[in-house]
């Protein structure tokens, strides 16, 4: 239906919990339709409603692994359990993660290497996924978003304060900035 701007960090929605969804209508089927356009326009593998200024526990998801199994739904009001996240330092090759958020920056992240979501769909029906490897962290990094959290916000010492000078220098950490997939400019 539509592509929306997306929120660059420092906007207040994506620094806050969101909220339950509780109806369940026409309103809702089109923010899903909307996430789903905006997604694949920006292109990413998921996007969550904070991020395009709608504070409500939804996220979308669409990727395909490397056996050409695709994984593409909507989550809401979703539930995660993860398994124990490893210790040790994240590999700049295999744990690099991105964020629409935070766009044209990436940076390593250690992430659980497996997750069970648990949610319902847009017709109230609830499902299950038991994820490993990339759909895995793709369904911590929405999920975080549901909470307020960002990627950049869990990065070790070093890199959060890489990440922070790279938000200064392109004058993002404020409110009102965001991006248009499909543009070329940041609004605000």
């Amino acid at each position: 239906m539509a592509v929306r701007a997306i929120r660059i960090t420092g906007e207040p929605v994506l620094h806050s919990p969101s909220e339950p969804v509780t109806v369940f209508d026409t309103s809702l089927r089109s923010l899903v339709t909307d996430m789903f356009d905006t997604m694949h326009e920006a292109p990413g593998v998921g996007l969550a409603a904070p991020q395009i200024g709608v504070p409500l526990c939804v996220f979308v998801y669409d990727w395909v692994n490397d056996d050409d199994v695709a994984f593409s739904g909507v989550a809401i009001n979703p539930e995660l359990w993860i398994a124990p996240t490893p210790i040790g330092d994240a590999d700049d090759d295999d744990e690099s993660e991105g964020c629409l958020s935070l766009p044209g920056e990436r940076f390593a992240l250690r992430r659980s290497p497996a997750a069970i979501l648990r949610a319902v769909d847009l017709a109230q029906k609830p499902f299950e996924v038991r994820a490993e490897g990339w759909l895995a962290r793709i369904f911590q990094h929405e999920f975080d978003h549901l909470d307020g959290i960002l990627y950049a916000d869990r990065l070790d010492h070093v890199r959060q304060k890489t990440a922070q000078k790279a938000i200064r220098k392109r004058d993002w950490g404020v409110p009102d900035v965001s991006w248009t997939p499909g543009e070329e400019h940041l609004e605000g």
